[in-house]
C-alpha cells in the first residue's frame, strides 16, 4: 500500500532498500520524516530505528562507518540550515570512501526559499561537492522519482546522495504509487584481455617485481598470494590496502606513506616492475619515479593519476588476477623477494619492535606499546575505529588484521573526531561484535557529546583513549618544518570522570604494567567502556624514509626551543624518539 504523503514515500522507499536506521537529530522542517519513521514501528517490526546523536557531524560518520562495513544503504539527516550543515564533514568522509550513504536534509518552506528566510541555506548548492546526487525536492509529482534515483545513485557505488526537502512538500499528499525499486548487484568489470596479456608480458619480462595493493584488492586477497609467489614479489600496502592483504602473507614486506613502515617503500623502488593493485595513494612522493609501473583498478579515472603508468589495466583486481593467473611464467629466482623479506624482518625487529621492548616500566607510557597490548587482548573478529594522527600510526603499526577484524578511520578526508562516531556506526550495526574506538584525547575532546549517544543506547564501545595532551600529529609536522611547537598542547583533563557522570566504565592508566588489566576489564564490562591512557606527549612519528631537509628541519625546531628556554622541553623530546629514528 502506497503512502499518504510525500515523507511517507521516502521512508517506504528507504524501508524497501533494506534501511534499518536513521542517524540524525529531529526538529522543526524534519519533523514529518521523523514522524514516518515513528509509524513504521522501528526495525524489530521490519521498519526503520532513529538513533539520535547528539552532533548532526557524528550522525553522518556514524552512518558512514555502518555503510562501509555492511556494504548497505545507511542515512542520515538534518533539520533545516544549521541541523544539516552539521553533516558536512561526515559526508565528505563518507563520499570520498565510497560509502553509499543517503542524506536528508530538510529544508526551509519552499515559498521563502530566496528570501533570506530564518535559518536559510541552500543545501543544494552546499553539498555538491561531497556528493554524486544531490537534488532538490520542490513538488509531490517530483518527489518519488527524486527518492528513487537518489538511492540508487548512491547504491551504485558512487558515494553520497543528498535530498533536500522542504518542510512543506514533506507534508503534501502523495502522489502516485509507489514503483519497486528493485536494485541490481553490484557488477564485476573484466578486463580486456588485451590489457591483460600487456600486462603478463611486463611481468614476464621484469627481473624484480614488487606489488604494492591498496583497497581494491578487497576479496582477492588469495589471489594475490599466488600471484606473489608465482613471480617471487614481495607485497607492500597502503593504509586502506592493510585489513584485505597483511593477515596470512608470507610476502607483506610493510607499508608505504606517512605513517609507513617496514621494508615497502625501498623494495617498491628497488624493482624494475611495479605492480599497483587497486590503489589511489594519494602520495606521490612516495612512488617511484623510474620504475616501470602497471597500475590495476575498476575505476578507470584514477590509473595515472599519481605516477606515470606504463601498463594500464582497467578491472576489478579479483577478475583481472585470475585472467592472468594462466599467462604469467614463474620465477624460480628468489633473490630480490628474499632479500626485501630479510630486509623487512630486520626493521620490523630494530625499528618498530624497538618501539616496545623494555617499555613496561617506562612513563609516561610509550603509546606503541599500549598499542601493541591492545592487539593481543581485543577479539580476532573486532571492528577498529581510529582518530586521525598519531592514533593512525600506532593503529597502522601495532594493530594487526586477522581477516576477521575491521578497521575503519578516516583515510581519505583526514578529519579529526571521527573515532567515536564512527564507533557508533559500528555497533549499531554489528551489535554481536567487539566495536573499538582508538581516540585520541585532542579527537575525543571535540565530539565529546557522542559519550551520550553511547550512555543512551548502552553500546558497548570500548573507548581507548590516547591522551598526551597535544596534538602530535601537527607538533611532528611543525617541527619537521622548522617550526616550534605551538598551540598544541593543552592542560590535563580527567576523561574518565567525564565518562562516568556519563554512567560509563572508566579507568585512569598511568602505569604501563596496568595497561592489560585495565584492557581486559573494559571489554568484559556489558556495555559502554573507557580506558584512558596517559602517554608520551613527546612520542611523535618517524616516517619510513626521513630526508636531510626534515632532519634539518627537526634541528632547527629544537634550536629555537632551546633559545626560548625550553631545554628541558628539547631533552625530553630527544629522549623519547631516540627509539623511532630508522636505523641500518
Amino acid at each position: 500500500m502506497s503512502s499518504s504523503t510525500v515523507a511517507g514515500q521516502l521512508v517506504e522507499y528507504l524501508v524497501e532498500a533494506g534501511v534499518r536506521r536513521i542517524y540524525g537529530i529531529v526538529g522543526d522542517s524534519l519533523n514529518p520524516v521523523v514522524d514516518e519513521v515513528r509509524r513504521t514501528g522501528g526495525s524489530a517490526k521490519g521498519g526503520i530505528d532513529w538513533i539520535h546523536v547528539r552532533h548532526e557531524e557524528a550522525a553522518a560518520f556514524a552512518a558512514s562507518a555502518d555503510a562501509q562495513l555492511t556494504g548497505e544503504l545507511a542515512v542520515c539527516a538534518g533539520s533545516c540550515g544549521p541541523g544539516n550543515l552539521h553533516l558536512i564533514n561526515g559526508l565528505y568522509d563518507a563520499h570520498r570512501s565510497g560509502a553509499p550513504v543517503l542524506a536528508i536534509a530538510s529544508h526551509i518552506p519552499s515559498n521563502e526559499i530566496g528570501s533570506g528566510y530564518f535559518q536559510e541555506t541552500h543545501p543544494d548548492r552546499i553539498f555538491g561537492e561531497c556528493s554524486t546526487f544531490n537534488e532538490l525536492v520542490l513538488t509531490a509529482e517530483q518527489a518519488p522519482r527524486m527518492f528513487r534515483a537518489a538511492i540508487r545513485s548512491a547504491t551504485a557505488g558512487h558515494g553520497v546522495s543528498v535530498v533536500t526537502l522542504p518542510g512543506d512538500i514533506a507534508e503534501l499528499p502523495a502522489v502516485g504509487d509507489i514503483v519497486p525499486l528493485l536494485l541490481p548487484d553490484p557488477p564485476t568489470i573484466v578486463p580486456d584481455q588485451a590489457s591483460v596479456e600487456r600486462l603478463a608480458e611486463a611481468i614476464n619480462r621484469a627481473e624484480r617485481v614488487a606489488i604494492f595493493a591498496g583497497y581494491g584488492v578487497r576479496g582477492a586477497h588469495d589471489e594475490v598470494i599466488a600471484l606473489a609467489e608465482q613471480i617471487g614479489a614481495p607485497i607492500g600496502h597502503s593504509l586502506r590496502g592493510k585489513e584485505f592483504i597483511q593477515y596470512d602473507n608470507p610476502y607483506d614486506v610493510g607499508m608505504t606513506g606517512l605513517l609507513g613502515y617496514g621494508a615497502a617503500h625501498a623494495g617498491m623502488h628497488d624493482a624494475d616492475l611495479l605492480v599497483m593493485l587497486g590503489t589511489d595513494f594519494p602520495y606521490s612522493q612516495f612512488l617511484p619515479g623510474d620504475v616501470t609501473t602497471a597500475q590495476v583498478d575498476v575505476n578507470a579515472g584514477v590509473i595515472g593519476r599519481r605516477t606515470r603508468v606504463d601498463v594500464p589495466v582497467h578491472g576489478d583486481v579479483l577478475a583481472t588476477l585470475r585472467a592472468l593467473a594462466p599467462l604469467v611464467e614463474r620465477k624460480d629466482d628468489r633473490s630480490f623477494l628474499e632479500r626485501w623479506l630479510g630486509k623487512h624482518d630486520k626493521m620490523m625487529h630494530r625499528v618498530v619492535g624497538a618501539y616496545t621492548r623494555s617499555a613496561d616500566t617506562l612513563v609516561p607510557i610509550h603509546p606503541e606499546y599500549a598499542a601493541s597490548i591492545l592487539d593481543e587482548v581485543a577479539a580476532d573478529d573486532a571492528i577498529f575505529t581510529t582518530d586521525t594522527g598519531m592514533c593512525n600510526v600506532w593503529t597502522a603499526r601495532y594493530i594487526n588484521p586477522t581477516g576477521q577484524r575491521r578497521f575503519i578511520a578516516s583515510m581519505l578526508h583526514g578529519s579529526m573526531a571521527n573515532a567515536l562516531p564512527h564507533a557508533v556506526g559500528a555497533q549499531m550495526s554489528h551489535p554481536g561484535r567487539q566495536v573499538v574506538s582508538i581516540s585520541g584525547d585532542g579527537g575525543l575532546s571535540m565530539m565529546l557529546s557522542e559519550l551520550l549517544t553511547v550512555a543512551m543506547y548502552k553500546l558497548p564501545v570500548k573507548i581507548v583513549l590516547f591522551d598526551n595532551s597535544t596534538l602530535g600529529m601537527v607538533k611532528a609536522e611543525m617541527l619537521v618544518d622548522g617550526l616550534p611547537d605551538f598551540g598544541v598542547d593543552v592542560p590535563p583533563v580527567d576523561y574518565t570522570a567525564i565518562a562516568a557522570a556519563a554512567g560509563i566504565h572508566s579507568q585512569r592508566v598511568e602505569d604501563p604494567s596496568a595497561i592489560r588489566e585495565a584492557l581486559e576489564t573494559a571489554f568484559a564490562v556489558d556495555g559502554p567502556a573507557l580506558v584512558q591512557l596517559v602517554t608520551d606527549p613527546m612520542a611523535l612519528s618517524i616516517p619510513p624514509t626521513v630526508t636531510g631537509e626534515q632532519v634539518r628541519g627537526f634541528a632547527m625546531a629544537l634550536s629555537k626551543v632551546v633559545l626560548n628556554g625550553g631545554v628541558g622541553e628539547a631533552l625530553q623530546m630527544a629522549r623519547s624518539n631516540l627509539r623511532n629514528v630508522p636505523r641500518p
